[in-house]
């Protein structure tokens, strides 16, 4: 699975919200934008980050960020996540994994001393033309939005 690096033009994408309407990702063209893939939605650790964006929202508004959540949840699993835990970004439905595939976050890893395959935890700056400005893959649920925030020099 090739993965991507800074300077490589983001995969474009347009995938359902919890809500059922099309987000694209060129929609946010001359913006920048924090593109996330989580394994599953009310899981423990893909809820700790999802709060942790949340909580970490307004800093990164303020400082020109916007955020979207992808996992291959179906919209109505989105959306009771975006319920229960408040989340306010978009939360994105690529049930297919096309786009999970595109970015490279979908492919092996060791879970409990087994491999399998599945989400690759991943995250992704892009600029205000759609190019990558950073790739991370394999990120740690819990203070992966500090440590994000600290290297987008974003202030709490």
């Amino acid at each position: 699975m090739a993965r991507l690096s800074p300077g490589d033009p983001a995969p474009e994408f347009s995938l359902p919200d919890a809500d059922g309407k099309t987000v694209s990702l060129a929609d946010f063209r001359g913006r920048k934008v924090i593109v996330y893939f989580y394994p599953a939605a009310m899981t423990p650790g893909c809820t700790t980050q999802a709060c942790d964006f949340r909580d970490s929202l307004d800093s990164l508004q303020g400082a020109g960020y916007t955020v979207l959540g992808i996992s291959p949840d179906p919209p109505a699993k989105l959306a009771q996540f975006r319920e229960r835990d408040h989340v306010t970004f978009p939360l994105l439905s690529d049930a297919d994994r096309a786009v999970l595939q595109a970015y490279g976050a979908w492919g092996e890893k060791t879970m409990y001393g087994k491999t399998v395959t599945g989400v690759l935890r991943s995250t992704f700056v892009v600029d205000e033309q759609g190019v990558v400005e950073s790739a991370q893959y394999n990120v740690k649920a819990s203070g992966h939005v500090a440590k994000l925030r600290r290297e987008l020099r974003v202030d709490a």
